[in-house]
This record gives structure tokens, C-alpha cells and sequence, in this order.
């Protein structure tokens, strides 16, 4: 027999699915054409996190950092196997559900540049298909999965942008020592290089008709998906409260400064403060981790914000334990974990 599995997102809307007894949570949903947000689908990123309200279930081997802290019923969907029929609460709206397999496209490099220390911004257009011509459409703070030209290599990295008629994605990209990608981007990449693009997916981005204060934490190119959400923030003639603290361990890490001047020009009521942890004697910044800006700006008092966190584990998981001693609820914290 098949265990029955209803899953409700924040926004109220409900996905209902049959699982067969062994087959997890995540698999089930797309078995019968839901692709739920998940990442590495190996129970180390924390994207396909959730909560179980009723049933009962085993939760298989995962990472200790990719579960939120303080709820006993959280799970990880790719790891989670019913004994029973289950209900599931998912921490994102329903627009980040999609009712078919994640779209592969064709895409060509349109741009390739070192913007920081070990860290280079890569633009691509869509070729134009059947479905959305040249369009690139994606919700604020999701990520695509690049697929390198000769195949066998596919990573996923936020979006930086805004959905566009035009086809052009932005991405920010920490290069790494040993990664085959990072080799790529180093050594072979020319613009109209073609790369697949699979998605849009994952269900980081705003609360929808929130009117709280929102405030961003990002680490290094954590960056990517609060510059998605602060640019549709000014597309959008937002008024929100707004506070950014972004941090790198050195100055010569810090990129697209001069993005973050233009947004703070465009929204008024953006508040943005850099923090380099190991910065030299002439820094007019913050010499701290963005977690400990959080930290003080929270002890202030006021109203409690919604917090957007994306980047390291160790990062996500100290700032949501600032959170929950600030007591800002759960529901208000959301974050996004980057895994090598």
C-alpha cells in the first residue's frame, strides 16, 4: 500500500501525492510531476527542508547543519520516509511548486569578468524556445543549475537578476581551488560558450505581502540572490523597511559596490552595512561577520523583522541562532545554504 502525503505551503496552498512505502518524500513529489525545491538531494544543503504536523516517518543519514534548529519536527524531504500517511507544512509559497520536471535550456555566454579576489560575474541569454522565447523567467532568489558545454558537470548558483524578456541570467561565482566548473571559468570559457540551464528552482525568496522590515544577511557571493530581491524590491517600488549587512573575510573580496550605491539611491530606506572580518588599519567599515552586525542591530528592539540569510552553513546556522534569541519567530527566518 502507498502512503498518502499532503503537503501545504506558507501561502495556504495544498499539493497532495501518493508514496510508495521505502521511496522518500522528494522522489514521491516528483513521481507525480511536483518538483518541490530541493538542491543536492543528498541531505547536506537543507533546500528541501520542512516540517512533518502529522504522521509518522523515518529521517534518513543528513547533514546536522542543514535542518533549522529549535523545531523537532523538521525534516529533510529527500531523506524523509513515511511509515504512514503524512501531512508536511513547507516553509515557501506555492509559485516555487512547479507541475513538471525543471525546464532545460540552452544558454550562451554573453559576458565573463573578475569582479573581486577569487570571484567572477557570469552573464548568459537564452536561446529563445517553443514555450518562452527568449524570456527568463524566475522568481527572486531561486537558483539555476549550470551544465558545463562537454556534460557531466552540473552546479547550481543563484540567480543576482531580475526576470527578464531579454533571456539574461546574472550569476556571482566563488571560484574554488579543486572545482571542475571553477576550472572551467578559469581556463576555458568564451563568450558564446553554450552552457544548459536547468530551472529556475528552489523556494528562497520573499514573504509574499509581507509589509515587516526586511533585513538581508549574505556572505560573500551569498550576495547573488539579496541583490535578485532587493533589485525586484526596486522594480517594484517597494517601501518596506530594508537592511543589508554583507560580509567577506577581506576588503579585496567585497564586489559590486557601486550595484549596491545604485540600490541604495533606488530604495531610500536601504540600509547597508559592510563588514570585512580580517580588514587592514584603513577600513571605514564594520570589522566583523555580518552574524555579529545582525547581532547588535537586533539588541536595538523594534519590531521584528523578516531576515533573508544566504550563505555558508556555519553562517545561516549562527544567524538563525541569533534570531531565535531575539525571538524572531521561525516563520520569519529564511535562509539559503551554499554546499561545495
Amino acid at each position: 500500500m502507498s502512503y498518502q502525503i499532503e503537503l501545504t505551503t506558507r501561502d495556504g496552498q495544498a499539493f497532495g501525492f501518493a508514496c510508495e512505502p521505502g521511496q522518500d518524500v522528494l522522489s514521491a513529489a516528483a513521481a507525480a510531476d511536483i518538483t518541490l525545491p530541493s538542491q543536492c538531494r543528498r541531505g547536506s544543503c537543507g533546500a528541501c527542508h520542512a516540517t512533518v504536523t502529522e504522521g509518522a516517518y523515518t529521517l534518513g543519514d543528513h547533514s546536522a547543519d542543514a535542518l533549522p534548529s529549535g523545531d523537532p519536527q523538521a525534516v529533510l524531504l529527500c531523506r524523509t520516509r513515511p511509515s504512514a500517511d503524512l501531512r508536511v507544512a513547507a516553509p515557501y509559497d506555492g509559485t516555487k511548486v512547479l507541475l513538471q520536471p525543471v525546464a532545460a535550456r540552452a544558454a550562451r555566454i554573453a559576458a565573463l569578468e573578475t569582479i573581486a579576489d577569487g570571484t567572477r560575474r557570469l552573464e548568459l541569454l537564452l536561446d529563445a524556445d517553443d514555450t518562452s522565447g527568449s524570456a527568463a523567467e524566475f522568481e527572486a532568489g531561486q537558483f539555476a543549475e549550470l551544465e558545463l558545454p562537454e556534460g557531466g558537470v552540473k552546479r547550481p548558483f543563484s540567480l543576482a537578476n531580475t526576470s527578464n524578456w531579454e533571456g539574461r541570467l546574472e550569476f556571482l561565482i566563488r571560484l574554488r581551488p579543486q572545482g571542475k566548473f571553477s576550472a572551467y571559468l578559469r581556463e576555458r570559457a568564451q563568450p558564446g560558450d553554450v552552457l544548459t540551464v536547468h530551472g529556475p528552482q528552489g523556494g528562497f525568496g520573499l514573504i509574499a505581502d509581507s509589509l515587516r522590515p526586511r533585513w538581508f544577511v549574505a556572505g560573500g557571493t551569498g550576495l547573488a540572490p539579496v541583490l535578485s530581491m532587493l533589485r525586484r524590491m526596486a522594480e517594484f517600488g517597494e517601501i518596506n523597511d530594508a537592511r543589508l549587512f554583507y560580509g567577506v573575510n577581506r576588503e579585496s573580496e567585497l564586489f559590486l559596490l557601486d550595484e549596491l550605491d545604485a540600490l541604495r539611491a533606488a530604495l531610500p530606506q536601504l540600509h547597508v552595512e559592510l563588514c570585512v572580518r580580517d580588514a587592514g588599519d584603513g577600513w571605514q567599515g564594520s570589522h566583523s561577520t555580518p552574524v555579529d552586525a545582525l547581532a547588535a542591530a537586533l539588541a536595538e528592539g523594534g519590531a521584528a523583522p523578516d531576515l533573508y540569510v544566504c550563505g555558508p552553513p556555519a553562517m545561516v546556522s549562527a544567524a538563525q541562532a541569533v534570531a531565535a534569541r531575539a525571538r524572531v519567530p521561525s516563520t520569519q527566518f529564511v535562509s539559503e545554504r551554499f554546499t561545495v
